[in-house]
């Protein structure tokens, strides 16, 4: 925000130079984004990997509304909600307290401001999962 004040953009050079050199906005935004939530960043996408977090679930009162990527959300389809993980990334998330897993597609964004995923109501009854639970998080 200095750079902005005082006309310089020194202080945001660092912030875009990661973006534009890497080619890997995600991957830069989720690594930070993991770490100020308390969880474990992602591996570099597109080559499968996992990482830990908290995750929770949300349905009932989302249902028919439009989820990020254009679809209408339906608690009863195997989907979930990601801060950082493209559209349509294909996960298998086990619940580390019930040692249940689930397979789920990235269709929204979220959670915010805790946790790394949100399942649907439906992957969240597979698991066993009824409130926030860590979870282990494979990327298929």
């Amino acid at each position: 925000m200095v750079g902005l004040i005082d006309g310089s953009l020194s202080t945001l050079a660092p912030i875009f130079s990661v973006a534009i050199v890497s080619h890997k906005p995600i991957y830069a935004f989720a690594a930070g984004l993991a770490t100020s939530i308390g969880g474990s960043p992602p591996p570099e996408l597109g080559g499968g990997g996992g990482f830990t977090g908290e995750a929770s679930w949300y349905g009932p009162g989302f249902a028919g509304q439009r989820t990020a990527d254009g679809e209408i959300f339906d608690p009863s389809k195997l989907t979930c909600a990601s801060p950082w993980l493209a559209f349509n990334t294909m996960l298998r998330v086990t619940d580390l307290e019930t040692g249940r897993s689930v397979v789920v597609r990235v269709n929204d964004r979220g959670p915010y401001g805790r946790g790394v995923l949100d399942l649907s109501a439906h992957a969240a009854q597979i698991v066993g999962l009824t409130g926030w639970a860590e979870v282990q998080v494979e990327i298929l």
